[in-house]
């Protein structure tokens, strides 16, 4: 068994053990790897051990790995999980099923105009702020509410509003961890409440997964724990 297969096996079994914690069945959490500086020979490992969805953060070097991995296209879901500047779009659009950091109405209504007719809708999250940090990228908890109403209306056979997503500060203990997790938890409700069907929370990463799931992640994003330390 290769490095890469040994430490998939183990962050799953953390996925499956953070389930039973938490009461939930071990197929309602999605496990995004996040390979980005990874070489495209590393997602090939991963692929053969079983992984299928892969996070990246910079365009340019997912198209490269995608250009790598094509004979694979039809098994692989592609995720942007780093910013996009409006002169991203169209290569995003056309070239990725999952983007889950869309922050403002323009960047959604552009993914929506340039999606390829023949592609299946897009799917999105909403990149929220929760912890208030000035350095991270996101949007404010108080201005969710009317983007993703925004967003929502826009055509779903380009693009379907999917749920949010968060980076949280980093915290050590378990109990820190869960508190801005709960809180895109609730605000992800309260929008369900207004009459969105949403039902995606892209939170938890190789450190914090576990408080992610007892607070309702459906999809985690792991990188470290799976590829290393990046480069």
């Amino acid at each position: 068994m290769t490095t890469i297969q040994s430490r998939l096996q183990d962050v799953t079994q953390r996925l499956t053990n953070a389930c039973t914690r938490a009461a939930r069945s071990a197929d309602s959490v999605t496990l995004l790897a996040v390979s980005k500086t990874q070489p495209a020979e590393a997602l090939r490992e991963a692929f053969a051990a079983g992984q299928r969805a892969f996070g990246e953060n910079y365009v340019q070097e997912a198209l490269t790995k995608m250009e790598a991995l094509a004979d694979l296209r039809s098994q692989l879901q592609w995720h942007l999980i780093g910013p996009l500047q409006s002169n991203k779009t169209r290569v995003v659009a056309e070239a990725f099923d999952w983007v889950h950091s869309v922050d403002r109405l323009k960047i959604a209504e552009r993914l929506c105009e340039q999606r390829p007719a023949w592609a299946a809708p897009l799917q999105v999250c909403l990149q929220v702020n929760i912890s208030g940090e000035v350095s991270k990228s996101g949007v404010p908890a108080e201005e969710v509410p009317a983007l993703a109403e925004a967003v929502a209306r826009l055509p779903d056979t380009r693009l379907r509003l999917r749920g949010l997503m968060s980076i949280p500060e980093p915290a050590d203990d378990p109990a820190v961890q869960r508190e801005p997790h709960r809180r895109l938890r609730e605000l992800l409700q309260r929008l369900n409440d207004r009459g969105l069907a949403l039902d995606t929370l892209s939170m938890g990463m190789s450190a914090d997964l576990e408080a992610a799931v007892l607070e309702g992640a459906t999809l985690v994003r792991v990188g470290t724990a799976i590829f290393g330390s990046r480069n």
